[in-house]
């Protein structure tokens, strides 16, 4: 928010004075190593900076739980983006398990990391197309005309394919329209259209299997057969699992020239997907990170996206009341805010006297000057509380974890950005009142459950000082995520962050 504070009332001189004293000494605590949260900010700064005992990096001992925090960080477009729901799409998928096991059996590949890519793919649906052109990537395994050809050898015939899809795309509209006319109150019409419906599914399960005898990425068994085949191949050319599988969307040879950047710069006998993507970065093997990412659409972490896949498969057979429960928490914001803290078991912070005494206990500590680390605090920051009777600083203060992860990923920005430049933190802590009081002047507050008032949120500014400094955020952020520390939102002013518990390491420096 950008709006800046006029004519407010004076604060009472009680809480001002007590406010006053509480800051006080949570700063001192703070810049003598964050009292009792563990918090050093410029050890944390240096980690950021410049790779100083970063718990984030690559190391050999930590690819297991890189690939698990990638796997978690990734999972919330799974949910948001699943047809008709994440359980409704497992169930889909999980019907396919019988051919799964016969193409996996057949080429040597991992059965349930070919069934989760049938769920990110195309979540159990044998006729999807990735558009309107068969060309594009068709059927239960997505694969691309040109790669079914050229690669599989699967027979597609893309003339009659075409021709087939667009007569299926004509019934289809026929049977929306007879749909619509069965429920007429005119009887002549009703019983047209409903004889319609009698013969209309029936000619479009025989157009849908000529299509599939022309086009063989429809027919299921084929195209499960043409993922594994596929996957047999990569497997036998990279000689990893994770290879193979990362290769199935961003394509062989992409990956192959990431690989070999990264070789030019740090040579490795045996290198995992996690070390490609983890040790590279606009700062480390940043020929290898530019690779990956001018492939756009989310080909890098595609491999991460398969793992979370897998793990919603796994819920599905033993634990669907928990699959449920993380698919409603999920959908209930823009990001997966809530799964990191559940409103059920994080209490917000209710008035301002909540604040102060968290501010007391270091529950909450306060923004320290963040120039040397590389934000900047906006001026109108807490601009309402003179509303509530208390200072705007009250609401310059954020969890522990929270403020790390604001001071790592502030540095790491300047640093990418040779060292120049600040990111603007627009609002950190709040609390219910204050947020009420938000409600009547900015149309991007919530009336429902906030992050904001439980410490965990802060806002940045999406205003940079060049493209340099917007793409080294951005690429933090995106990395960030991946590491299941946060999730972000955008709004139109800012940048909505919101941090895990999986921050805690950073506390540990």
């Amino acid at each position: 928010m950008r709006r800046r504070e006029r004519d407010r009332p004076p604060a009472l001189p009680w809480a001002i004075a007590a406010i006053a004293a509480v800051a006080a000494a949570a700063i001192a605590l703070l810049l003598a190593g964050g009292g009792d949260s563990g918090l050093d900010p410029d050890a944390v700064a240096a980690a950021g900076r410049d790779g100083t005992d970063d718990p984030f990096a690559y190391e050999p001992d930590r690819a297991a739980d890189l690939e698990r925090r990638a796997a978690l960080g990734v999972s919330h477009v799974l949910y948001e983006k699943s047809p008709g729901g994440i359980v409704a799409s497992a169930r889909r998928t999980e019907r396919w398990r019988e051919e799964v096991e016969s193409a996996a059996g057949e080429h040597d590949v991992d059965p349930g990391l070919m069934e989760a890519m049938v769920l990110l793919e195309s979540a159990g649906r044998p006729e999807v197309i990735a558009g309107d052109d068969p060309e594009a990537a068709s059927g239960l395994a997505q694969i691309l005309a040109g790669t079914a050809t050229d690669l599989l050898g699967m027979k597609v015939d893309l003339a009659r394919s075409r021709a087939l899809t667009r007569r299926i795309a004509e019934t289809e509209a026929a049977i929306a329209r007879s749909k619509k006319r069965s429920r007429s109150e005119e009887p002549k019409a009703r019983t047209e259209a409903l004889m319609e419906l009698r013969r209309l599914p029936v000619h479009e399960r025989r157009l849908r299997a000529r299509r599939a005898a022309v086009d063989e990425r429809f027919d299921p068994e084929a195209a499960l057969d043409g993922m594994g085949a596929y996957l047999e191949i990569a497997g036998e050319r990279f000689g990893r699992e994770d290879l193979a599988t990362a290769s199935y969307h961003m394509g062989i040879g992409n990956l192959e020239n990431a690989i070999a950047a990264y070789r030019e710069e740090t040579p490795a006998d045996d290198l995992g997907y996690a070390r490609l993507f983890f040790d590279s970065s606009p700062l480390r093997n940043e020929e290898a990170w530019a690779l990956l990412a001018s492939l756009g659409d989310d080909s890098s972490t595609y491999l991460w996206r398969v793992l979370a896949a897998e793990r919603v498969m796994d819920l599905y057979r033993d634990d669907r009341d928990e699959l449920a429960r993380l698919a409603e928490l999920q959908g209930a914001k823009a990001t997966q805010e809530e799964v990191f803290h559940p409103e059920s078991e994080t209490a917000p912070f209710a008035a301002p006297g909540d604040v102060q005494a968290a501010l007391g206990d270091g529950t909450l500590l306060p923004l320290p000057d963040g120039e040397p680390y590389g934000y900047a605090v906006d001026p109108g920051m807490g601009e309402l509380a003179a509303k509530l009777g208390v200072e705007p600083s009250l609401y310059r203060a954020l969890r522990p974890e929270a403020l790390a992860t604001l001071i790592y990923m502030a540095a790491r920005v300047r640093a990418i950005n040779g060292g120049k430049g600040e990111l603007t933190v627009t609002s950190t802590v709040r609390d219910d009142r204050y947020q009420r009081e938000l409600l009547g002047v900015n149309d991007q507050a919530t009336a429902a459950y906030s992050l904001h008032t439980t410490g965990y949120s802060f806002d940045v500014l999406r205003d940079y000082s060049g493209d340099r400094q917007a793409e080294a955020f951005q690429f933090m952020l995106d990395r960030l995520r991946a590491l299941d520390v946060i999730d972000y939102a955008y709004e139109p002013e800012a940048i909505h962050v919101t941090v895990s518990d999986e921050a805690g390491p950073l506390l540990d420096l």
